[in-house]
């Protein structure tokens, strides 16, 4: 995964309750930052870390997720208070995506993508427990005639729960709130894509995904050897939530 620096801070996405912002970065880039000192701080960055490549292996649309290096001096020159505070909170290393220019918010009345594509992004949803595309608020763009998947920072909420890591295993939740999914009504081949897109998430690749999370996102202490205790976490439940029976493809086929 590539690692940019942030050269000039563009302006704020106000619709994000977590106040991402559109940056530029020593690439000549222009990107969709996610603030590590923002609102659930580095668990939500895990989460759009972890979620967002899991969904590009599996084929999924989503935009280049790179890590960004961000300097607390560029909150000498912003004039918003909040945005200064929040700049020097999150010094060092943050997420983004790649700024898509001209996207619009995708419209479930406009848009009618195709069963398999709903199929798989329903399924995929349902694996991460995405509690957020729904009617209200999808999460996905429409560029260049095509559909893109992003904010994936409400994902994997159990790790939210203090001591997740040692605690009960969540990995067997059917996750009822699938209900709620957008594109639900238009997933009518669950069944046929299950299993291959089980499979193409093999034991490597969640490995790969997982062991691309910063230590120091993991551990205050930034201990490695308390950071590859959350590594092995994290893949223990991913892996024991694509052991079949899927009870969230169960769940998703019985919603819908």
């Amino acid at each position: 995964m590539r690692t940019v620096r942030v050269t000039r801070y563009v302006t704020p996405l106000r619709e994000g309750g977590s106040l991402p912002a559109i940056v530029e970065a020593d690439d000549d880039g222009m990107y969709v930052l996610k603030f590590r000192g923002a609102g659930q701080g580095a668990r939500a960055l895990i989460a759009e870390l972890v979620s967002g490549e899991l969904a590009r292996a599996l084929g999924l649309p989503v935009p280049e997720i790179v890590l960004v290096d961000l300097d607390p001096e560029l909150a000498r020159t912003e004039p918003d208070p909040e945005i200064s505070a929040l700049i020097r909170a999150s010094a060092g290393l943050n997420l983004a995506l790649d700024y898509l220019p001209g996207s619009v918010m995708f419209d479930p009345l406009a848009e009618k993508p195709a069963a398999d594509l709903a199929s798989r992004i329903v399924w995929f949803d349902a694996l991460v427990t995405n509690v957020d595309r729904t009617a209200r608020n999808t999460n996905m763009l429409m560029w260049h005639r095509g559909l893109w998947l992003i904010d994936h920072g409400a994902t994997l909420y159990f790790h939210h729960t203090p001591g997740w890591e040692s605690g009960p295993d969540r990995a067997r939740d059917p996750f009822p709130l699938i209900k709620q999914h957008v594109l639900l009504h238009k997933a009518t081949r669950l069944d046929e894509v299950d299993a291959t897109l089980a499979a193409s998430l093999t034991a490597d690749t969640i490995t790969g995904v997982v062991d691309l999370i910063p230590g120091a996102w993991l551990s205050d202490d930034a201990s490695e050897l308390e950071a590859a205790r959350y590594r092995a976490a994290y893949r223990r439940y991913l892996l024991d939530r694509l052991t079949s029976p899927r009870l969230f493809v169960e769940e998703a086929v019985r919603a819908r």
